[in-house]
């Protein structure tokens, strides 16, 4: 009787091997069509996905904004401190998206259009200056000379007009900002976001309880941990990540703009929004800024250019940056210029955005690990 029982389990399990290959080799054979379907699913659920982004980003202010009320004498405002200040947190929002889309973007787009414009102009005005160099200056050398004509040259013959000018502009901003041409889809992430925002302590509470009935205690407390961790981690880093951006793009516009630097604030903006990805993103975004001042303003306005952002940078890095961002992410930069060279080429500029807070989790998770197995040979 034993033997047909162990020789009924043998049979089972193999049958469900069975169908469990051929399953797999179905999905691999019609994978176009499963993955056209995943994708389809993902776009009906994208109005969920924004308000879920929506809530994540809005949760800090509204919690903070509640605290605040929650301590007021007032009594009806300490019962309805929740509903207050998620209110309050869509009309700062609201706020903050009429500030960029009346007075910031106009600006920005008036800039790239008039250097776009002036663009050959600056660039013979920059040929004919290098020109007239003393044939003994060390730009002069035939290495040099070769380099910046053929780059010089190369920049001439391209009609930036076509690829940039009012239309091209209006319709890539059209692009970036498709997601929201939906009414319903709009509407849609609004409703959920406010749920998610008014409801997450019940939210959390049945994710908790969830998590208890599921895994053993131990595991549990685990998922917690990195759970809560990874959690403050990516909040901390974007939010203050996206001070920081907007600080020190602040700070180097009104600089330049004393200076005298044309497109000061288009500048500021470039290097403000590159300064999101730690260390790679401010080089790259004075290198941008010295290109554009060299060909506007000339080599001498270039090098104090160069000079004022770089002092301006340092006191952001030493001072600015640690007093917003608190704690530090504490990675190593050869680190995060690996994360940001992974994330960018296979998640594009999500992937840099976001691989340095994946790279601080994962981290943890490896720093952990290794604590574990260190003590359990201690053992």
């Amino acid at each position: 009787m034993n033997e047909i029982k162990k020789n009924g389990k043998k049979w089972f399990y193999w049958f469900i091997l069975g169908v469990a290959i051929i399953t797999f080799y179905k999905l691999l054979d019609n994978f176009p069509e499963i993955m056209k379907g995943i994708v389809d699913f993902l776009k009906i659920l994208k109005p969920f996905f924004i308000g879920i982004l929506i809530a994540y980003i809005l949760y800090m202010p509204s919690k903070t904004i509640e605290k605040k009320l929650r301590k007021s004498k007032v009594r009806l405002i300490k019962r309805k401190a929740r509903t207050l200040s998620i209110l309050a947190s869509y009309i700062i929002f609201a706020l903050i998206l009429v500030i960029i889309f009346n007075w910031i973007f106009p600006v920005l787009v008036q800039s790239v259009t008039e250097l776009v414009t002036n663009l050959q102009g600056y660039i013979e005005g920059t040929i004919q200056k290098y020109n007239e160099l003393p044939q003994d200056s060390i730009l002069k050398s035939e290495a040099v000379t070769n380099t910046i004509n053929d780059i010089l040259q190369s920049a001439k013959s391209i009609d930036f007009k076509q690829y940039i000018n009012m239309d091209t502009i209006g319709q890539y901003a059209k692009g970036a900002v498709s997601f929201v041409n939906s009414i319903i889809d709009v509407f849609v992430a609004f409703i959920v976001s406010v749920y998610l925002l008014s409801g997450r302590t019940k939210i959390m509470a049945f994710l908790e309880r969830f998590t208890k009935a599921v895994f053993k205690e131990k595991t549990y407390q685990n998922l917690s941990k990195y759970f809560n961790d990874t959690n403050e981690i990516f909040f901390k880093f974007l939010s203050s990540q996206l001070i920081d951006a907007v600080v020190v793009g602040v700070i180097t516009t009104i600089a330049m703009s004393i200076m005298g630097i044309k497109y000061a604030p288009l500048l500021g903006f470039i290097i403000g929004l590159f300064n999101i990805i730690p260390y790679v993103g401010a080089i790259i975004a004075v290198i941008i800024a010295a290109i554009i001042t060299l060909i506007t303003g000339g080599i001498s306005q270039a090098i104090w250019m160069l000079i004022v952002v770089i002092i301006l940078q340092q006191i952001d890095a030493n001072i600015i940056n640690p007093k917003i961002v608190g704690d530090n992410l504490k990675i190593s930069p050869l680190v995060v210029i690996f994360a940001i060279t992974i994330g960018g080429a296979y998640f594009g500029m999500w992937g840099i955005f976001l691989s340095v807070p994946i790279s601080a989790v994962v981290k943890i998770l490896v720093e952990d690990f290794i604590k574990y197995k260190n003590s359990q040979k201690a053992e």
